[in-house]
């Protein structure tokens, strides 16, 4: 069975937030081999083992008031018709202090991956710059302190890099954060 499209996070099983499971979903009862890991803002007790079919088409947000990523998470720019969509239709990620949502042209931008260092250079070495330059010039951290917390960028211990990318110029965009 092929899980739902997520414009705004194509691939929710490879950044970990979509993972295997075996039990039936508590909002639409089927059975589907995938539920949702990740965070759920909801009043009361959240439901465990959400669908990704149930999150793709609005339902578990209805059934639940639930949203998947903080309405407070996006950054300048991103349409609210796009927040909307990324708060209560698509898997959201699981962030040290809070999740931080780019935009890039006029969009929001498309959650890729959680990284360290070590998966930002196995993906793509070139964009090792980029990140130094995004913790220097929208971070405001500089000199050896910018490439110490470069250097530090973990995926499982933290500080995190959460890559994303624009669907419109294809450029990356960059949210770190950190335990």
């Amino acid at each position: 069975m092929d899980l739902p499209v997520f414009r705004y996070h194509p691939d929710p099983i490879a950044s970990g937030s979509i993972v295997p499971w075996d039990e039936a979903c508590p909002c639409c009862g089927e059975v589907r081999g995938f539920a949702y890991d990740g965070p759920v803002y909801i009043e009361g007790d959240t439901p465990e083992g959400l669908c990704p079919w149930c999150i793709a088409d609005g339902t578990a947000h209805e059934e639940y008031e639930a949203t998947f990523v903080d309405r407070e998470a996006f950054a300048e720019g991103v349409p609210p018709a796009a927040a909307e969509v990324i708060c209560t239709r698509t898997p959201g990620f699981d962030a040290w202090q809070g999740e931080g949502w780019p935009s890039c042209c006029g969009d929001a931008a498309a959650f890729m991956m959680p990284a360290g260092l070590a998966e930002l250079r196995a993906r793509d070495r070139a964009l090792e710059g980029l990140v130094l330059g995004h913790i220097v010039h929208e971070m405001g951290i500089s000199g050896g302190a910018a490439t110490r917390l470069l250097d530090r960028l973990n995926r499982d211990r933290g500080p995190t890099l959460y890559l994303f990318q624009c669907l419109h110029c294809g450029g990356p965009r960059f949210h770190i954060d950190g335990p």
